[in-house]
């Protein structure tokens, strides 16, 4: 049964017991600052767990991409080595919203397997939460499980169990059931709960959580308004159940990935961890680039980058030297395309960024070999400093096997202790940086209906407080004072929060007793929360309230927004239909638009742009918003935004024919009322990723306005008319250029005349010219060309010269070839910074160093003589 069918027949069973087929989430979560990537199928059911969303089902069930390889859930190192571990898989899930609980749940997963797949009854067993009597009682009583095939397991000796499962230190939680296969004794390793359970032939293959609780921050288990199910099967692991074999690469998915990588290599044996790496790494890469994580040097944008140099690295163990990584997306998107269309849409962008990534990857290889031969060259003894391993492999990404394979060659070894503890180091920062934590002012949407929002048609009404808060240690409390800073939730609201990259809305909230100043306005689920200062007086839960917002701050917003609108259809048009919205702030001041794209868009192409983005604001069309199906949106070609949720319902904004998008925030009425459109900047943030900012309205006659004067500024200072501006400005850089040159050939006269004075300086050691002299006035490149003017004239020579600018030294020293083995030009130069406050190095034959301490300079010229008479 292949992996495509398996993953059919589970959804169409779980479909057959009233389920709702749900489409996999993004692996980027949305709107949960607790995850750095999805990493179960009830991600992105955490919110309906917790009451702060409705689902139009109580049943729902999919197969949900994941990806483990950053944060708590980190499998990376284990990829390749292990049969089951991967930084990419698949979960198939079931869910109940507080509708089945634990007896349908254990029967469901039952005749799943033992029916519908035939698997045989026998090589299953289970276990169950040591206290959980009522599942127990369903597996022995009703499903029969004999009661050696049966564990209670209990907790850990440090806390926490295997059969009580939890997302994270807080959240939702509760016992599990566990389903394992024995894939028989021909495998070594013992039942689950014994001594030798941590063998390879019993194999979880399913989990089935109750959620009953909900962890908050102080460790209490509340319980949920509903209990519910959660249940997770790797798609993996049941097909090599399914399909016979023991390891997941033995499956028809990887086997397919694992023989692209040995047509690549030239193999039809795959069988080494190098081929399991890569097979492995083409999945988490490419899904991730397709859900809009971009290569970067922090967050999820550096998990990625790791991911696809560690695949880079491998492809070089098996002697791949040229790009190769992207040449796997096309037999990806063979075998997982029909599943997951995104992939197939996205194919040419994440082939693009890959082959980027990996041409980017090869430069920092030589940086970093660059980087290892200056350090050799400053080592005292046979040992590389753990320090110098880390930074290569942290800041150049270079290979500890081939800075070891380096060392080998040189008869030097690696400070391995040095580099793991640095290594430690930089696992406490990044789980430091990985701990997300959710906002308390989450805490206020639990329990609250959903905000009624008029903000569409309206700035200004009536409400009634529903709950309030003053920090964390205040939720849920009766009076907000005056001068707190608190949040207020309403049961009626105009303030739009921010949502789509549009800012939330301020304003100001009125009471009987006191006035809000709202400073910014979210939402959790459909539950809209005010964060802003009590003015005056003090407000209520349950006090009547008059809302109003500040229309002209809102009114700048929409500009913006419906201007971003109108720039993302123009970038398709004139870039491509490549270009897929990768982020956007839209503020009172200014819109910023991210977007895929993989060069610099051409000032030509941003005048096409601002010309047709002007073009639709004359033609003054219609905003029009509908309400409709997502699947009808966008079967109509409604584009939908990176990192949006949406409902089964949404909002479809459209702007006569120029642009359809799903879109919840708040437009203009005609697109006459932006005014006019002009962009400011436009540049890289990522690997693959693009920047516009503009401005509309008022703002942007203000920035023509000021640019205008700029350039009357700029011809009056040049005594040219404002038509001759250019031509005068390109006079004025050829003239400069021209003085550059002749500026050039001066210095270099002088230090010819400065080597042939200094020369004289020089004395003689064992035959080899050693100097050490100031050269006040020069700048380094003079240094550098007076040093080599003086190995000419002297021969073999060791020369060190100085100069000092701004209370700064600066030092270059010269070895000539024959004499690079008993004195490095490193060295030297090095030796002599540490005296003025400084450090340096190079190449053995030249070096450059610097220092802080002028007034040193003089003593460390004079020790060089004695410095290189010790080594010849």
């Amino acid at each position: 049964m292949k992996s495509a069918d398996i993953r059919s027949s589970f959804l169409e069973y779980f479909r057959s017991k009233g389920h709702e087929i749900v489409s996999s989430s993004p692996l980027v979560p949305g709107n949960d600052p607790t995850l750095l990537f999805t990493n179960a199928g009830m991600v992105q059911f955490k919110d309906v767990f917790l009451g702060r969303e409705h689902r139009p089902y109580g049943r729902a069930t999919t197969s949900q991409r994941c990806v483990r390889a950053g944060g708590k859930h980190n499998d990376l190192e284990n990829v390749g080595y292990t049969a089951r571990h991967h930084t990419f898989f698949e979960m198939l899930g079931n869910f109940s919203f507080g509708d089945y609980f634990k007896r349908d749940a254990i029967h469901y997963a039952w005749e799943y397997l033992t029916v519908v797949l035939k698997m045989p009854a026998e090589r299953l067993w289970v276990t169950v939460y040591q206290t959980d009597d009522e599942a127990y009682d369903i597996w022995t009583r009703e499903i029969g499980i004999p009661l050696n095939r049966i564990t209670r397991i209990g907790d850990k000796p440090g806390g926490g169990s295997d059969n009580f499962w939890q997302m994270g230190d807080t959240g939702p939680c509760g016992p599990c059931t566990e389903i394992f296969y024995d894939h028989g004794p021909h495998v070594w390793g013992g039942p689950p709960g014994s001594p030798e359970e941590d063998g390879d032939r019993y194999i979880e293959i399913w989990n089935l959580v109750f959620m009953q609780y909900d962890r908050d921050k102080d460790g209490n288990l509340n319980p949920l308004p509903k209990p519910s199910v959660d249940t997770g099967m790797g798609l993996e692991r049941l097909a090599a159940v399914m399909q016979g074999v023991h390891s997941n690469y033995e499956i028809d998915l990887f086997q397919h990935l694992l023989a692209a990588v040995g047509r690549l290599v030239g193999t039809h044996d795959t069988h080494a961890p190098s081929f399991k790496v890569i097979a492995d790494h083409i999945r988490s890469c490419s899904f991730l680039i397709t859900d809009g994580v971009m290569p970067a040097n922090d967050g999820r944008g550096y998990v990625l980058r790791r991911i696809i140099r560690r695949a880079a690295r491998h492809g070089h163990k098996l002697g791949l030297s040229e790009p190769f990584f992207h040449k796997l997306v096309a037999p990806l998107v063979q075998v997982m395309g029909d599943a997951y269309p995104e992939l197939v849409k996205a194919q040419g962008q994440v082939e693009q960024v890959l082959l980027l990534e990996e041409q980017r990857f090869q430069e920092t290889l030589e940086h970093g070999l660059k980087h290892l031969e200056e350090g050799l060259g400053r080592i005292a003894d046979k040992t590389i400093p753990g320090g110098l391993v880390f930074k290569l492999y942290d800041t150049y990404g270079f290979p500890v096997d081939l800075t070891g394979d380096i060392a080998r060659e040189k008869g030097l070894e690696l400070d391995m202790a040095g580099f793991e503890h640095e290594m430690e180091q930089q696992r406490d920062r990044a789980r430091a940086a990985s701990t997300f934590k959710m906002a308390d002012a989450g805490a206020m949407a639990v329990g609250v209906a959903d905000s009624d929002f008029v903000g569409y048609e309206a700035v200004a009404g009536d409400a009634r407080v529903v709950r309030l808060a003053a920090g964390p240690d205040r939720l849920g409390c009766e009076t907000l004072n005056e001068s707190e800073e608190g949040s207020v939730v309403l049961d009626t609201t105009p303030f739009y929060a921010e949502s789509g990259g549009q800012v939330g809305d301020t304003g100001v909230i009125e009471g009987p007793e006191g006035e809000f100043q709202v400073t910014d306005t979210v939402k959790q689920g459909g539950v809209f929360i005010h964060h802003g200062l009590m003015l005056r007086g003090c407000l209520k839960t349950g006090d009547p309230v008059h809302t109003r917002v500040n229309e002209d701050r809102r009114q700048a917003v929409v500009l913006n927004h419906s201007a971003t609108h109108l720039l993302h259809a123009a970038l398709r048009e004139v870039l491509g239909e490549h270009v897929q919205q990768k982020g956007s702030l839209v503020a009172p001041d200014r819109l910023r638009f991210d977007f895929s794209h993989f060069e610099p868009v051409t000032q030509d192409q941003i005048e096409r742009l601002e010309v047709m983005v002007n073009r639709a604001i004359r033609a003054n069309v219609a905003a029009e918003a509908r309400i409709m199906p997502i699947k009808e949106a966008l079967a109509a070609g409604a584009m939908a935004l990176f990192g949006e949720k949406y409902g089964d319902e949404v909002r479809v904004l459209s702007l006569g024919g120029f642009s359809t998008e799903l879109c919840g925030g708040i437009h203009v009425q005609r697109t006459g009322d932006i005014g006019v459109f002009k962009i400011i900047s436009e540049g890289g943030v990522a690997s693959g990723i693009r920047r516009i900012e503009a401005v509309t309205g008022e703002n942007a006659l203000q920035h023509i306005g000021e640019t205008e004067q700029q350039l009357s500024r700029a011809a009056e200072l040049l005594r040219a008319s404002r038509g001759d501006l250019a031509d005068k400005v390109q006079q004025v850089l050829d003239r400069a250029r021209a003085l550059e040159k002749e500026l050039e050939a001066i210095k270099a006269r002088l230090a010819s005349q400065a080597g042939s004075s200094l020369s004289d300086q020089a004395v003689e050691i064992n035959g080899v010219k050693v100097l050490a002299a100031r050269l006040d006035g020069a700048d380094p490149k003079s240094l550098r060309d007076t040093v080599d003017q003086l190995k000419n004239k002297l021969g073999e020579a060791v020369i060190v010269l100085a100069t000092v600018q701004d209370d700064k030294v600066s030092l270059v020293a010269g070895v000539t070839k024959g004499h690079v083995g008993s004195i490095k030009a490193g060295e030297l130069v090095n030796q002599v910074a540490q005296q003025v406050g400084g450090r340096g190095g190079g190449r053995p034959d030249m070096a450059m160093a610097g220092g802080t301490r002028p007034e040193g300079l003089d003593q460390a010229l004079a020790s060089v003589t004695e410095w290189v008479q010790a080594r010849l």
